[in-house]
């Protein structure tokens, strides 16, 4: 094993799906709770909104994990693994909150939202800077 593998980033992503793995446990808990049988998913205010926080972090996901490795692989894997650790904290925030009320989803959203934009200027400015020192000589 290379001392150069990005541990950082297979942590944090190993970590992201746990979570997303709780996430599902947690509608799944919702359904008993409510009686709501699959393949429904309408039911209870109470587990729509869950439900419905559920599968935004799905949607999420893959945005999440493009971000993150093309952040930490031509960027900064450290600062990348930090960005990922502070999704994580978002996205946990959005599904409590959401699950509670929509209008408490607002500041996980935000915060998601922030971690996206981060990571993903960091993974541009990354590629950009190698682009310009491989194909042009120029070192930034």
């Amino acid at each position: 094993m290379e001392a150069d593998s990005p541990f950082l980033l297979a942590t944090v992503s190993l970590v992201s799906a746990l979570q997303m793995g709780y996430l599902a446990r947690r509608v799944g808990l919702s359904r008993m709770a409510h009686k709501v049988l699959p393949p429904s998913v309408t039911g209870p205010p109470e587990f729509e909104r869950t439900f419905r926080a559920q599968q935004n972090c799905v949607e999420c996901y893959p945005v999440f994990l493009v971000t993150l490795w093309t952040c930490g692989m031509f960027f900064s894997e450290v600062t990348a693994a930090a960005g990922g650790l502070v999704y994580i904290i978002a996205r946990q925030l959005y599904f409590n909150g959401y699950a509670k009320s929509t209008k408490k989803r607002l500041p996980g959203f935000y915060l998601t939202l922030a971690v996206f934009f981060t990571l993903s200027l960091l993974g541009l400015i990354g590629i950009l800077r190698g682009i310009l020192h491989k194909y042009f000589h120029i070192h930034l």
